[in-house]
């Protein structure tokens, strides 16, 4: 069954099982959720919030954050530019990656007419101003220390300081405006790290001389995976503080992903086979769980029956997904009732960020049914 078909609305998981009595995945999207996250960022970031569409392209989910009031949108393709464009004209994307192909940049210019490019490197800067011209503003990134986040972006990304400065100048000369990136990595943990990329940002900016349309705080926001993980009003203090010490004249900008759709979506799975404390489901490591191996995650899931919750004491199960592949396989056990079997479902929460996005179609297995459900999600106990 797919989604692009007709649109698909629920009241709650219980009324998809009801209705679908689905033996297939099917990913949840709980637009009411979505929209309050848009809200906070919105009403509480000390500047302007760019959603990473990366993160989770998936129409209603965009469609979600822009009634949230999300307008700005960090881009990294020509397909998200497309995907943004088509369904919120009005939108403002930025073409935010730092390795761009000429065909990509051709098109964002001339037929996307975007203003907003990244570059971390002086070739890089020469193909962006050859392109599309210099009446553009072009976003330095630097790099920044490995930090507490569970992903280092600075390993693959970002100018060395010395780097940065030049770009900069070089920019100016030859009459862009100019901007300041910098990322501390995907699902950030430690709110310092902020204060420390923004203190680079502002010796670079000090040394380059020239003057900054704005500062791009970039991403790492977390979604609360787990007890002790630090409120975002903890971040936003951290960043409004830095930047009134520093001094930084100048707007901020934010591309939050994870932290404003992660806990919008969920994954509805089911047992297809149990062998005894091994459970085989309909979703994996080639489909929407992917994250929960690469980053080592523990999302919460509770286990749901026709008639209900399923009963039993708690115990822990390895889950295997659908494929043929003995590498799908979720790393750690999940604590279900020890009632579960084949038949019921599983429903993983906290799965809106890098999920739908990263499927791949192996062996054939791919989650095609996406749900909108109107109304609260049902709370998991963490």
């Amino acid at each position: 069954m797919s989604s692009s078909a007709r649109e698909l609305r629920f009241s709650s998981v219980a009324d998809v099982i009801a209705r679908l009595d689905p033996s297939y995945p099917v990913f949840c999207v709980f637009p009411d959720i979505l929209r309050a996250r848009a809200r906070t960022f919105v009403e509480q970031f000390p500047g302007t919030v760019l959603y990473a569409v990366k993160c989770n392209p998936h129409p209603y989910v965009l469609k979600a954050l822009w009634e949230g009031g999300i307008r700005h949108f960090d881009t990294a393709s020509i397909f998200e530019i497309a995907k943004v464009t088509e369904q919120l004209p009005e939108a403002n994307c930025y073409f935010n990656h730092p390795v761009k192909g000429r065909g990509a940049l051709e098109a964002a210019a001339d037929v996307y007419g975007l203003k907003d490019y990244v570059v971390d490197a002086a070739s890089e800067l020469d193909k962006v101003t050859e392109i599309a011209g210099t009446d553009i503003t072009i976003e330095v990134r630097i790099a920044t220390p490995k930090g507490s986040a569970v992903y280092d972006l600075s390993s693959k990304f970002g100018a060395a300081p010395d780097d940065a400065v030049a770009l900069l100048k070089e920019a100016a000369r030859r009459g862009c405006r100019t901007a300041l990136a910098f990322h501390v990595g995907s699902q950030c943990l430690d709110p310092d790290a902020y204060r420390i990329a923004m203190e680079m940002s502002a010796s670079v900016a000090s040394r380059a001389g020239v003057r900054l349309e704005y500062l791009d705080v970039g991403g790492g926001f977390p979604a609360i995976y787990e007890a002790g993980t630090p409120p975002l009003a903890v971040y936003f203090d951290v960043i409004r503080q830095a930047n009134e010490r520093l001094g930084f004249d100048v707007p901020l900008f934010a591309e939050p992903g994870r932290s404003l759709v992660a806990d919008g979506c969920s994954v509805l799975t089911q047992v297809h086979l149990r062998k005894g404390d091994s459970l085989y489901i309909n979703d994996g490591i080639y489909g929407c769980l992917s994250e929960i191996r690469d980053g080592d995650l523990d999302p919460p899931v509770r286990a749901i029956s026709k008639s209900g919750p399923v009963g039993g004491t708690m115990r822990p199960f390895r889950l295997f997904g659908p494929t043929c592949d003995s590498l799908d396989v979720l790393k750690q056990p999940f604590d279900l009732p020890d009632e579960i079997g084949e038949g019921d479902w599983i429903e993983f929460g906290l799965m809106g960020a890098y999920s739908i996005g990263m499927q791949t179609g192996f062996n054939g297995f791919v989650t095609d049914t996406i749900v909108r459900i109107d109304g609260m999600r049902e709370d998991f106990e963490f």
